[in-house]
C-alpha cells in the first residue's frame, strides 16, 4: 500500500488526516503520511524510507525509540497487569521520586495529557483562592485555549474568541505574552482581587528571558494572592534534571509534566505544594481518572527518571543541541537562507527572518526528501550520537544547497 492510499483513507474517515492536528502531513510527496517504526533516533515510513527523526512524537521520545530499559520495564509490568481497581505500587513510587526531584513538588497526581492536567489546575486554582479568572502565557493544550487571542495551537492564535468556546467561559480567560509584565499588570488592576491563576509556558525563542520573567511573575504572583503554575510540558526532563524549575531557580504553587515524562507513553502529572494540592482532597475539587493509575505508563516513567538520575541526558541534549543547531545555523548563512535557529539547545524554534521570502517550508520539505524528519520546535534525544549528527548535517547541506537554487 502506498502513500497516497494511506493519506486518502485517513481524510476520508478523520478530521485533519489525524487525531493530532501538528501531526497531519503538509508537505507531500516528501513528507510521510505514516510512519511504521521507529528506533533509536530512527524513523521508517510505510514505504521502507528511513528518517533521522528530530519530531520525536512532538516532543515525547526524549531518550529514543525502543530505549531498552524503557521497553523492559513495559514488557515485566505487561506481565503483571494493565490496571487495576485500586491504587498500584508503581503509582507511589513515581510520585515518591517526582517530588524528591521536582522543588515545588511535595504531592503529585497522575492524568494522561498535558491538558487535562491544567485544566485540574485550573480547577484547583480557582477552589484554592476562591476567584474566577485566569491568565495564560503560551499554549497550554487545546482544551484550555479559551481566551480571545489565545493559542489554539503552538504558532496558530485566535483573532477573537476560540470556535466552540462560551462568550461567558472565554471571558474568564485572559491571554497575555511572554516577558509583558506591563500587559500582566494591566490585567491584575483591571481584574483586581479576582485572578486564581497564572499559566505559564515558556515562550521557544526567547526563552532564556525567563532568567528575568519567571522571578518577576513569581514576586507578582505572591503579591496579588494568585497562584503560579509553570507549564512544564515541554520544557520539564530536558532543561536540567530538576525541570524549568531549577533552571531557572523559580518555584511555582502547581506544576504540570507530560511529553518527555514517559518517553513516549501517555502520562501527565500535576504537582505542588501539599497546602494547594489539598484543594483536590476528599472535601475538595474532584479530579478524577480510571486511567490516571495505569501501569505500563508509570512503569516507563519510573523507568526514565531512574535513567536521567543515572546518566547524563540533560547534559547530552544540551551538547549534541548545541552542536547541531549552531551548525545548522551556519549552514544557513552560509548559503544566504532567511533562516534562523533560536531559543535553547534542548528545544529550539525555527524562524523565519525575511517572511516575504518563505523559505522554511521549502528547507524542510528538502530535509525530508534527504531523509532528516524536522518540525518547528526540533529535538535531539539521548540516543542521537556524534554520527547521527555528522550524518544529519550533511545531508540539510544538501537540503540548504537546494533551497538557495530554488530561491
Amino acid at each position: 500500500m502506498n502513500e497516497s492510499s494511506w493519506h486518502e483513507r485517513l481524510s476520508q474517515v478523520m478530521p485533519w488526516g489525524s487525531s493530532t492536528c501538528s501531526k497531519a502531513p503538509s508537505l507531500l510527496p516528501e513528507e510521510p503520511e505514516v510512519i511504521v517504526r521507529g528506533d533509536g533516533c530512527r524513523v521508517w515510513d510505510a514505504n521502507g524510507k528511513g528518517y533521522i527523526d528530530y519530531r520525536n512524537g512532538l516532543g515525547p521520545v526524549a531518550l529514543g525509540y525502543r530505549y531498552p530499559a524503557v521497553d523492559e520495564a513495559i514488557r515485566d509490568q505487561l506481565d503483571r497487569g494493565i490496571i487495576f481497581g485500586h491504587p498500584g505500587p508503581l503509582e507511589c513510587d513515581v510520585a515518591e521520586m517526582l517530588c524528591d526531584l521536582i522543588p515545588c513538588a511535595e504531592q503529585a497526581r497522575f492524568l494522561k495529557t498535558g491538558g487535562e492536567a491544567l485544566a485540574a489546575c485550573i480547577r484547583i486554582a480557582r477552589f484554592a483562592t476562591g476567584r474566577e479568572h485566569i491568565v495564560q502565557i503560551g499554549y497550554n493544550g487545546w482544551l484550555n485555549s479559551l481566551a480571545s487571542g489565545a493559542n489554539l495551537l503552538p504558532s496558530v492564535t485566535s483573532s477573537s474568541g476560540p470556535p466552540g468556546v462560551p462568550v461567558g467561559l472565554s471571558a474568564l480567560h485572559h491571554a497575555c505574552a511572554w516577558n509583558d509584565l506591563d500587559g500582566l499588570k494591566r490585567l491584575f488592576a483591571r481584574f483586581d482581587g479576582q485572578i486564581a491563576a497564572v499559566l505559564v509556558a515558556a515562550d521557544y525563542q526567547d526563552m532564556e528571558q525567563g532568567h528575568t520573567f519567571y522571578p518577576e511573575l513569581r514576586r507578582l504572583t505572591r503579591a496579588q494572592g494568585s497562584l503560579l503554575v509553570f507549564d512544564e510540558v515541554v520544557t520539564g526532563f530536558r532543561l536540567a534534571v530538576g525541570v524549568a524549575q531549577a533552571y531557572f531557580g523559580v518555584t511555582p504553587d502547581l506544576a504540570v509534566f507530560g511529553k518527555a515524562l514517559a518517553n513516549g507513553m501517555p502520562l501527565s502529572a500535576y504537582l505542588g505544594s501539599k497546602d494547594v494540592m489539598d484543594a483536590c482532597n476528599r472535601k475538595g475539587v474532584v479530579i478524577s481518572s480510571t486511567f490516571g493509575g495505569e501501569t505500563l505508563s508509570l512503569a516507563a516513567a519510573k523507568a526514565v527518571i531512574k535513567t536521567y538520575r543515572e546518566q547524563d541526558v540533560i547534559g547530552h541534549l544540551w551538547r549534541q543541541g548545541q552542536k547541531l543547531w549552531s551548525a545548522l545555523d551556519r549552514l544557513f548563512q552560509d548559503t544566504g537562507l532567511p533562516l534562523k535557529l533560536r531559543g535553547l539547545a534542548p528545544c529550539p524554534v525555527f524562524c523565519e527572518e525575511q517572511p516575504d521570502r518563505p523559505a522554511l517550508a521549502l528547507f524542510m520539505r528538502k530535509a525530508f526528501a534527504h531523509g532528516v524528519s524536522l518540525y518547528r520546535v526540533p529535538y535531539v534525544t539521548f540516543s542521537h550520537q556524534d554520527a547521527d549528527i555528522d550524518e544529519t548535517l550533511a545531508k540539510l547541506e544538501l537540503a540548504c544547497r537546494e533551497v538557495r537554487d530554488a530561491l
